[in-house]
């Protein structure tokens, strides 16, 4: 019987301290329509960061305790603590998603057919070596899929395509990607090169364009090239792309993207109007890579938007029919088109010690960390 269960915890003191370790809970048990799984791989997703993190100060970390029972601490600027009143004293348990085998079920048959199977889930706490999970949390992978191979069923592949499904719901036909070289970016292009849809990949560095560019892909322009803003105004005329999706945020280049929209729908337009162009231009901000405010030089006209995205309020507005079929895909091409790589493995241990802190934490393209809660 197995009566060890070990979860990371994030936790916010009103110190002003940031807290992570390692805490001992329960075996749970499942209700009629859950299952518990032994959660053999979960990924560090950017996404992960902001609940593990918080607004911590990391280059403040220091580490305590012992090798199998790591704690860290981070000053937090008190500027943020207004902002983190609800998280303040309560242990967050960390992570989004994982895979492993089903050991236990509850009682409905939705549970009791997933006995033994190899399955992804999404929720949080998922950094834990067992975890309780609703069925509908559960994504089946294909027999003879590792859990290696499964971590990352939810949050890359659906978001990539929850914007190529955005972009079809909203009206525009083709998308911009920023910081295109990474692992979502990468499995956009692959979606978007099966599905026939133009994609326009900002990169930053040379290595980057030819990785893209040997994928297949045949709209990459690198941010860093004096040529940038022509090289994008060039693409967007070939490919008529209105939509864009970036995880920077900070910065000016949503302003740039949204600039060489207007540069590139208005270029044959001979009459002046001071409102600019008819064609509406949206531009997704879906991460925080780069914490600044977001400079907006308007010469971009009047019909446009610049939004939030998040992945699970965009799945609420596609439909249940839309996102069903989605996981399937998902499912039927987790070692394809949906394919993640990692670079490093940790423990839960591993993942507290300040050495791998400073690299993963850098997220940095072309490393992606795994951690492996059962050793």
């Amino acid at each position: 019987m197995i009566d060890k269960n070990l979860q990371l915890i994030s936790t916010v003191s009103d110190d002003n301290k940031l807290t992570l370790s390692l805490q001992d809970i329960d075996m749970p048990t499942p209700g009629a329509d859950e299952i518990v799984v032994r959660i053999e791989a979960a990924p560090l997703n950017p996404s992960d960061f902001g609940v593990m993190f918080s607004a911590a100060d990391m280059s403040t970390a220091v580490q305590s305790g012992t090798e199998q029972s790591p704690v860290v601490t981070a000053d937090v600027p008190a500027k943020y603590m207004p902002s983190l009143k609800t998280r303040v004293g309560k242990d967050t348990p960390v992570g989004n998603e994982g895979a492993g085998t089903v050991i236990a079920a509850g009682s409905s048959p939705e549970a009791q057919a997933l006995m033994g199977k190899m399955v992804a889930v999404i929720g949080g706490g998922t950094y834990r070596q067992y975890h309780c999970v609703n069925v509908k949390s559960c994504l089946v992978l294909k027999e003879g899929t590792t859990a290696k191979e499964g971590a990352s069923s939810f949050v890359n592949p659906l978001t990539a395509l929850a914007m190529v499904e955005t972009m079809r719901a909203e009206g525009h036909k083709a998308i911009i990607h920023a910081a295109a070289a990474s692992s979502l970016g990468q499995m956009l292009n692959r979606i978007c090169m099966a599905d026939g849809v133009d994609l326009i990949n900002i990169v930053r560095k040379e290595e980057q364009e030819k990785l893209l560019r040997d994928m297949g892909a045949k709209y990459v322009v690198n941010s860093s090239s004096d040529t940038f803003l022509k090289d994008l105004t060039a693409a967007i005329v070939e490919t008529g792309a209105t939509i864009s999706f970036d995880p920077i945020g900070g910065g000016q280049l949503t302003s740039d993207i949204l600039n060489c929209m207007e540069a590139a729908i208005t270029r044959d337009v001979e009459e002046y109007s001071v409102y600019g162009s008819n064609t509406f231009k949206q531009a997704y901000v879906y991460g925080a890579l780069n914490r600044g405010p977001i400079t907006l030089n308007r010469n971009f006209g009047f019909s446009w938007g610049v939004n939030g995205f998040l992945l699970f309020n965009a799945l609420g507005k596609l439909g249940t029919k839309t996102v069903m079929s989605m996981r399937q895909r998902v499912a039927e091409e987790i070692t394809t088109t949906f394919a993640s790589s990692y670079t490093h493995e940790v423990t839960l241990e591993e993942a507290l010690q300040l050495k791998s802190i400073a690299k993963y934490g850098k997220q940095a393209t072309g490393e992606k960390y795994l951690i492996t809660p059962q050793g």
